[in-house]
């Protein structure tokens, strides 16, 4: 069980959000809740879609059905918060509630960064090896890699969340950002925070940096082969199934390793704030879009699923 404060006495910390202008508060409410309910019906319609056309049940689309499924988890651990504190006024969250938040949101980070390593690799296979695709990626290894990224994004979770209860925090409970994220706790830490950098340097290198070289490898040969195809039709078809997820891991990684892995003299807190809205909503709210506008099957699983749903049509009268 987690305590209701920690050992210097802390029962809450202020959240202060992105402004303290009161005549900016209806607006950032309004467009944070326009963005999670983008988000939220965005993801839940590809993961609907695919779950229920036949012709996308391949590997790539269930990686991407369980990655919808995370962004609609990612965006639920810190947007509800804010939305509540912008209607209610009261900026603070329970010293509980906060490493609740912590907990999930790293959760949600590390198993969104490997799977999108494990659909890279996926499209590796496919472009660099289609004729062992369907021996490689096989349903149980499928299942096994999102098992993996799921488990040990659970116990980064733990790991950091735990180290956190060990720490000291005085007089200062005011935290700069719009959810409990680790970086400015640690900041505000008034006890020694070196297990925790370490951790952030070592487990973090293994959930973030990793999962990344390995994308930039697999990019890397699926470029090199993609060169070699003689047709220019053929190389733009392999390039453009790549297209989607390279546009997500540049919005997504660009923003994380930029909060978490660069010296922090370098960047202010406000630039934090801005990164972390990037990889926690606009993200999130851009996956649907990116990965069904370029994509043909998707679009038309999309467009049976809304035809099929009452309220909806896309008929052209007749």
């Amino acid at each position: 069980m987690m305590e209701g404060r920690n050992q210097s006495g802390v029962y809450e910390f202020i959240l202060l959000g992105l402004s303290d202008q009161p005549e900016h508060q209806t607006l950032l409410f309004s467009l944070f809740l326009l963005m999670y309910l983008i988000t939220g019906l965005g993801n839940l319609l590809i993961i609907l879609a695919i779950k229920s056309s036949s012709c996308l049940h391949n590997p790539m689309y269930f990686f991407l059905s369980n990655l919808s499924l995370v962004d609609i988890c990612f965006t639920s651990t810190t947007v509800p918060k804010m939305l509540a504190n912008h209607i209610s006024g009261n900026k603070a969250i329970p010293y509980s509630g906060c490493l609740i938040q912590v907990f999930f949101f790293i959760w949600c980070a590390g198993t969104d960064s490997i799977l999108l390593a494990a659909m890279a690799y996926d499209r590796y296979v496919a472009i660099c090896d289609p004729l062992h695709y369907s021996m490689i990626m096989t349903p149980k290894v499928c299942v096994l890699l999102i098992l993996a990224s799921w488990l040990w994004a659970c116990a980064v979770a733990l790991i950091h969340t735990s180290l956190l209860t060990r720490l000291l925090f005085c007089d200062h409970n005011e935290i700069p950002h719009f959810f409990c994220d680790l970086s400015p706790l640690l900041k505000l830490a008034c006890s020694d925070t070196y297990i925790n950098d370490l951790m952030v340097n070592t487990v973090g290198v293994l959930t973030i940096i990793i999962p990344f070289i390995g994308i930039l490898i697999s990019y890397t040969q699926i470029f090199v082969t993609v060169l070699k195809i003689p047709s220019i039709v053929g190389k733009w078809k392999a390039f453009s199934t790549c297209a989607s997820h390279l546009t997500v891991v540049s919005l997504f990684y660009g923003t994380i390793i930029g909060v978490y892995f660069c010296p922090t003299s370098t960047h202010t807190a406000q630039q934090d704030t801005a990164a972390a809205v990037m990889y926690t909503v606009v993200t999130p709210m851009l996956n649907p879009f990116i990965y069904s506008l370029r994509n043909k099957d998707m679009k038309g699983a999309l467009r049976k699923l809304l035809i099929r749903k009452p309220g909806f049509s896309l008929r052209h009268p007749v």
